[in-house]
């Protein structure tokens, strides 16, 4: 793929899209792939795990409020900033998550406890690079339906833990 300056300058919410930008866009990445598995019907509920910088500023670079916001379809460019705040009280008053609500209308209510469900570690981090978070989703049972680790890499961009080490980026010699 090849990198434009329009990718480089990203609209999304702040302060930092390392913090933000790139945690909405992994967390709603994790949630269509549920919907790709087939297994968005299935879960009961998620658990997000977010380590190193991601974990240790957390709260005050608005990264949980990201990652709750790209589990229910938003995106950065397009994530209603007036709403944001609602949406985030809503799911911590209420305990209920609305995946991919956002995208798909008719959204897969699932049940978030807050703060047992989004965990923030802030002295520990994962292998490949300082901003790692990883998701998991249940089923009424507890049986794990997926779990995913992503990297916000910079500038919003994320690389997932399967494309770790490889180059993504290509020389673009049209022009």
């Amino acid at each position: 793929m090849a990198i434009s300056v329009f990718d480089l300058f990203s609209i999304g919410i702040g302060p930092s899209s390392s913090h933000t930008v790139g945690p909405m866009r992994a967390a709603r990445m994790f949630a269509r792939r549920l919907k790709e598995d087939g297994v968005l019907a299935q879960t009961a509920t998620v658990r997000a795990e977010l380590y190193g910088s991601l974990g240790a500023t957390g709260h005050g670079h608005g990264t949980p409020k990201a990652v709750l916001l790209g589990l229910e379809g938003n995106e950065p460019h397009t994530v209603d900033v007036a709403q944001a705040e609602d949406d985030v009280e809503r799911i911590k008053s209420t305990g209920r998550l609305r995946l991919l609500g956002v995208e798909i209308g008719d959204a897969q209510e699932i049940a978030f406890d807050f703060h047992n469900s989004l965990v923030l570690h802030r002295r520990k981090a994962l292998p490949y690079h300082a901003n790692g978070m990883t998701l998991w989703a249940y089923d009424t049972d507890g049986t794990e339906l997926l779990s995913k680790t992503y990297y916000s890499v910079g500038g919003g961009f994320v690389v997932d833990e399967e494309a770790v080490g490889a180059d993504r980026i290509k020389l673009d010699d049209t022009v």
